[in-house]
């Protein structure tokens, strides 16, 4: 029997190398070698992270022990204390929530006013009161068509009973 050899068929393509590449041994030593050097740079950086957060947890159980008949002992001050410090802190958060609402509130009426012109003999743009009868109207418009629904949802209540 005579023997077979079949060639690779590259149908036109040939592979691309890159420039500074004159052998694929030398890529896969760079690829070995930067591997190489990334695990011997990231595997003491991991062995401090890691010494470091025993040394905190061992810190902080100590700390534990240490503190908690001290707090058993003064606890008759500190939990007012801690009460105290936690309402003014409260108090203080509230106020400012309320001073940046009061302020973007006046912020809006100031803008409005200089939007309009601060006057309805102007004619440029649209009067207070003609924005509160609009406003007026739509909340009386709103209310009459929630009226009627309710009437009706009753009216079908009763006759869905008198049915039964």
């Amino acid at each position: 029997m005579a023997e077979y050899h079949r060639q690779p068929h590259n149908y036109g393509y040939q592979q691309q190398h890159h420039p500074m590449d004159t052998t694929k041994g030398q890529h896969y030593n760079q690829q070995s070698t930067s591997k190489l050097l990334a695990v011997l740079t990231l595997f003491p950086v991991g062995g401090v992270c890691f010494l470091l957060a025993g040394l905190t947890l061992t810190v902080t159980l100590i700390g534990i022990a240490i503190a908690t008949p001290v707090f058993v002992i003064f606890s008759p001050i500190l939990v007012p204390a801690a009460l105290s410090i936690a309402l003014a802190i409260t108090g203080f958060i509230t106020s400012g929530a309320f001073g940046i609402t009061a302020l973007s509130s006046l912020t809006y009426i100031f803008n409005y006013f200089r939007k309009t012109g601060g006057s309805s003999s102007s004619g440029s743009g649209v009067s207070l009161q003609d924005s509160m009868d609009y406003a007026k109207r739509r909340a009386q418009d709103t209310a009459g068509y929630v009226g009627e629904k309710v009437k009706d949802v009753g009216q079908r209540t009763q006759d869905s009973a008198a049915r039964a």
